[in-house]
């Protein structure tokens, strides 16, 4: 069920990921969506949450008042040439159209470390480009909103949640990991650190996967409204994937 609700008391898009983090961890709540510009909240949930429940959630400046009702779905009849398959091609065609910011980035990515490489080709120099290019592009979204970030950052990420500074250094740590890699400087450290910051995140990803609840990625940032879904964990894997084969290619 889905009910809508206005809150009052937003005043910057720290104060939209603050909301949608606190009502999110409502137990009982799947989705949670939060326009800063009408105010209004949008909360799928397994069951019926009183308003009451949600305000106690919220920290105190912000304020709650349910606006609708649940809309519900008529039931199918038996004639209608709609199926579930339809519904969910539907439903995939919407989550490729919002991961699209994210699948171009990473193309482009992918091309531009491929064609630093092309004359004199090394797959080792052609992966550690593909690596510091990653996090000078996805550092440069997370500093379009340093106040936004580390709030939707604290969502998923287990460190971020224990420690709130570390939200609000993190989209300098990849800035620096990518001039590290881009400059090929103390090279090692920075894929020690790699493995250490984005396994941490992967595990924060795949428990939001397992729970099955839908909340904003941050891995670019509050700029660009996008899903947690598996290509953000495919996205931290392959990271990984390219540091563990670099250490090893460097001590075997």
């Amino acid at each position: 069920m889905t009910h809508q609700y206005n809150i009052k008391g937003m005043t910057c898009n720290g104060c939209r990921a603050t909301v949608t983090q606190e009502l999110s961890e409502v137990s009982g709540v799947q989705h949670v969506t939060v326009d800063l510009d009408s105010e209004m909240a949008t909360i799928s949930m397994e069951h019926h949450i009183a308003v009451e429940t949600f305000q106690k959630a919220l920290s105190p400046k912000y304020s709650m008042e349910e606006v609708s009702e649940e809309k519900t779905k008529p039931e199918q009849n038996i004639f209608d040439t709609t199926d579930s398959t339809t519904n969910s091609t539907s439903e995939e065609k919407t989550k490729l159209q919002q991961l699209k910011p994210l699948l171009l980035i990473l193309t482009y990515i992918t091309i531009a470390a491929l064609l630093l490489n092309w004359e004199a080709w090394d797959t080792s120099q052609a992966m550690l480009d593909f690596m510091g290019l990653f996090y000078i592009v996805f550092s440069f979204f997370k500093m379009l909103d340093l106040k936004g970030f580390p709030e939707s950052f604290r969502m998923y990420d287990p460190l971020a949640k224990v420690f709130p500074f570390y939200g609000k250094i993190y989209p300098f740590l990849e800035t620096v990991l990518g001039l590290m890699f881009l400059m090929r400087w103390e090279v090692t450290i920075a894929l020690i650190v790699t493995l250490i910051v984005l396994g941490i995140t992967t595990v924060g990803v795949t428990r939001t996967l397992l729970s099955k609840k839908k909340i904003r990625c941050a891995c670019l940032g509050t700029a660009l409204n996008l899903p947690m879904t598996e290509a953000t964990f495919i996205e931290n894997t392959i990271m990984l994937a390219m540091a563990i084969v670099m250490l090893i290619g460097m001590y075997s």
